[in-house]
């Protein structure tokens, strides 16, 4: 089975390029089951709403992840309660609306787990995800409870993602990192069959301050007169992670980094 991962969705670029761009990548590299973090989708680049996620939806895209920014806009916290293809960080203080963890049948019959973590360090107050992550491991076991399992864990700093990654390694098919928008170059498989990525970088345009606009961002940097981030408006580069799944082991056989359009060079 072949699984595509998408970096966060940054504003209008990104969800553009989600609308008139996934469907053909989708048919081009044989995806079987596609996850985007869209956390930063909404018109201002911070949060997600009920008719950006049916977009992705109708657009190929078959779970949202998401992190710090999930509950930047209002509606999201009602919407998550009846929508399980939108997860939320599991170690989020509790109590919260919604999910971090569900189970998907996959277009091709397979059970497919999308866990949903977020770091500690620099980031929002949440419960301790080493913590969570031990608890989680110890009720859930691949090819038992699901065929594959995909960890977005959604963090400031390259060493808990590390970490998470090594922990997570034979136990999981994927951990790959989202936040920081910038795609690091280390996809590998790790000792043990889980693919690893420190971060899948954004889908949204390049030509900015990791999304957001330039000009401003420098502003704000100078302590000039500025206004509150907003995103860039140029064309975006879908940015993430193809795995090539062993079903019989749930692990990966492959992995590769996957960027296309915009201003960064193509991979697909």
């Amino acid at each position: 089975m072949k699984v595509l991962f998408l970096g966060d969705v940054v504003g209008n670029p990104g969800r553009l390029a989600i609308k008139q761009q996934l469907k053909n990548q989708i048919v081009k590299n044989k995806i079987e089951f596609v996850i985007a973090n869209g956390e930063n989708a909404a018109e201002e680049g911070v949060g997600i709403t009920r008719n950006i996620s049916e977009d992705f939806f109708n657009s190929g895209v078959d779970v949202i992840t998401t992190g710090n920014h999930i509950w930047d806009q209002r509606e999201t916290a009602d919407y998550i309660n009846i929508e399980r293809r939108l997860l939320r960080p599991l170690n989020l203080i509790k109590p919260s609306p919604g999910n971090g963890f569900e189970v998907y049948k996959s277009k091709n019959g397979f059970n497919v787990g999308v866990l949903n973590l977020m770091g500690n360090v620099y980031m929002k107050k949440c419960d301790n995800v080493f913590d969570v992550a031990k608890e989680f491991l110890s009720k859930k076991k691949l090819k038992i409870d699901y065929d594959f399992l995909f960890v977005d864990f959604h963090g400031e700093i390259t060493s808990e993602k590390t970490a998470m990654g090594h922990y997570f390694d034979g136990k999981a098919t994927l951990l790959v990192g989202t936040h920081t928008h910038i795609p690091t170059n280390d996809a590998r498989i790790l000792n043990h069959g889980t693919a690893y990525q420190t971060d899948a970088g954004m889908c949204g345009d390049y030509n900015s301050v990791i999304g957001m606009n330039k000009e401003n961002s420098l502003k704000r940097f100078l302590k000039e007169d500025s206004k509150k981030h907003f995103p860039a408006e140029g064309i975006a580069s879908l940015s993430g992670v193809i795995v090539d799944c062993d079903k019989e082991t749930g692990l990966a056989e492959n992995v590769q980094s996957f960027i296309y359009g915009g201003d960064l060079k193509n991979t697909h």
